[in-house]
């Protein structure tokens, strides 16, 4: 008997008055607007400007939303048109199923046509997004708990959840594998904001990174799912999947580090972020004002060098003796002006 577990709630629906509010579709939305707002603060850190990742967000969202029923409808087809099933609950998202790897592909199409809209490169958008849609997917797994769905195998650990009796489930107590993946795509968040700081990745290499440490944790956690799947030489067919998309990711990372080495120095075009950079308002503004002010002491010191091989006075005796100078103009000018008033016809003499 497990005398400790993680309860799972009586039910994923809240009724106000005749409006359902349910759990699953609570998360898949905050994990949207994490997603937006701490990709909003890399892309803006990056020179952009604020809004663009909303702004883009319009169009991928909606395709990311459509892309991952179709995986999940087409790879689990037999839920929906077996016999005995109604194919009108495929469109019933809100009871659960989206397959990150479909929202992820069509999520990029949508992408893409926004950023060919504001006439932005998708890898520098992609690299922003990156830590954000990991930790959206952190979100979104516990939708998966409230819908008492995507468990693992039977277990008595004290961190096991409990499941009870329903439609394609048995009661009882099970590894939390929605769990272990959230917890994991933290983790990964947190690995590419650090490894994007430490190594300034670019051209969407900090996106092929979540995609290449996300598969390697799905990989072991969907080892752990006992719910039904399609199998493959023994394996489960999102096992597969993680391991191709997997290799595919590192070898982007590979060839594009030795192909594209660095970062984006403009990811967009006529940002605000670039103007106020120019007045020294951010740190790549001071780290430009300091650069003009370099480049002004080597004018400076080149102009002294030049006057110096012509037997000029330089630097303190250049400006001591253009302050002499100019003092002296002034003297002359006031005796020009009293001489001129003294010889001027009808003078008043003295």
């Amino acid at each position: 008997m497990n005398l400790a577990f993680i309860p799972s709630p009586s039910t994923g629906v809240l009724h106000l008055g005749p409006i359902p509010l349910r759990g699953y579709a609570f998360c898949i939305i905050i994990g949207v607007f994490v997603a937006v707002w701490l990709g909003n603060k890399r892309w803006v850190a990056r020179g952009g400007k604020p809004g663009t990742v909303a702004d883009i967000a319009v169009w991928a969202v909606p395709f990311g939303l459509v892309g991952g029923r179709l995986y999940h409808v087409i790879t689990d087809y037999q839920l929906y048109f077996g016999e005995g099933r109604d194919w009108v609950d495929a469109f019933k998202i809100w009871e659960g199923g989206l397959g990150i790897w479909g929202a992820i592909a069509l999520g990029a199409v949508g992408a893409w046509i926004g950023c060919r809209r504001r006439g932005i490169p998708l890898p520098a958008w992609a690299d922003a997004l990156a830590p954000g849609i990991a930790l959206a997917q952190a979100c979104g797994r516990w939708g998966n708990w409230f819908n008492q769905e995507l468990y693992g195998r039977a277990t008595d650990l004290p961190w096991a959840v409990e499941i009870t009796d329903g439609p394609n489930r048995v009661a009882g107590t099970y590894h939390p594998t929605f769990l272990y993946e959230s917890l994991w795509c933290i983790g990964v968040a947190l690995l590419v904001i650090w490894a994007d700081r430490r190594f300034k990745l670019g051209h969407g290499r900090a996106f092929a990174l979540y995609v290449a440490a996300y598969c390697a944790g799905r990989g072991w956690i969907e080892y752990m799912r006992v719910d039904e799947a399609h199998h493959i030489l023994g394996l489960r067919l999102n096992v597969w999947t993680a391991i191709v998309v997997f290799v595919l990711a590192v070898v982007y990372l590979v060839l594009s580090a030795k192909l594209r080495p660095g970062r984006e120095e403009v990811v967009e075009p006529g940002a605000d972020a670039v103007a106020g950079a120019e007045d020294g308002d951010t740190p790549a503004g001071e780290a430009k004002a300091d650069d003009k002010a370099k480049a002004e002491v080597k004018a400076k010191a080149a102009d002294e060098a030049k006057a110096g091989a012509k037997g000029e006075p330089t630097g303190e005796a250049a400006d001591k003796a253009d302050t002499e100078a100019a003092a002296e103009g002034k003297d002359a000018d006031g005796k020009d002006k009293e001489k001129a008033e003294a010889e001027a016809p009808g003078a008043k003499k003295l």
